[in-house]
């Protein structure tokens, strides 16, 4: 455990830092040789974190496997080494310069699935999300269906009772014990009309 922290640190600090600092003084000073120097150092330091990632895994248990991961870096980093210098020109140059060619292929042919394959799935997305927002909308309004079904006949006939009720006209009674009234006092107006004609006939006799 503490070698693995060791190493981590190493890696991080004289392998990754370190260098990025000193790349950026030969790019603020336009140093060739020290432009070409670093460039070499990053192209080995990539192929070493690749491998590295496999090699923590399947050989973490071989000893001093981390006390070497930091001599190697040491190695790299070296000006009396030269380490990555060494790898670059002796092994890693002349393999990219004889396969170049079939790795640009398959870069642009990578390029041109992933772009296919980029606009296949956008599709795909697209008539997914359209689907469902259209299944969506069809599951609301059959819903909204159902729920106007649920009212029956006797429901809307008590709402329209209801409402009439909240709207009626008084009541008529006190009309019609008026012309009850009415038509109670006009015989009694008749009988005494027909009483006076009576007095009066009785009293022209001689």
């Amino acid at each position: 455990m503490v070698s693995w922290v060791i190493s981590r640190l190493v890696v991080l600090i004289f392998g990754t830092l370190y260098p990025a600092y000193y790349s950026y003084k030969a790019v603020k000073s336009k140093d060739i040789k020290e432009y070409v120097k670093w460039m070499m150092y990053w192209i080995i330091f990539a192929i070493f974190t690749t491998v590295e990632t496999f090699t923590d895994i399947f050989l973490c248990w071989f000893p001093f496997y981390y006390e070497l991961k930091i001599a190697f870096v040491a190695w790299l980093l070296s000006p009396y080494t030269k380490g990555s210098s060494l790898l670059y020109r002796k092994f890693v140059h002349p393999t990219l310069s004889s396969k170049e060619k079939e790795i640009d292929d398959c870069l642009i042919q990578a390029k041109d699935r992933s772009y296919d394959a980029l606009v296949h799935f956008g599709k795909r997305g697209l008539n997914v999300a359209a689907t469902a927002a259209v299944m969506a909308a069809s599951k609301g309004q059959g819903a909204l269906s159902e729920r106007l079904r649920s009212f029956s006949m006797q429901d809307l006939t008590t709402i329209r009772g209801e409402s009439s009720s909240a709207v009626s006209p008084p009541p008529s009674a006190p009309t019609i014990s008026v012309r009850k009234s009415i038509k109670q006092s006009q015989p009694k107006t008749a009988r005494t009309a027909s009483g006076s004609a009576g007095c009066l006939g009785t009293t022209q006799k001689p």
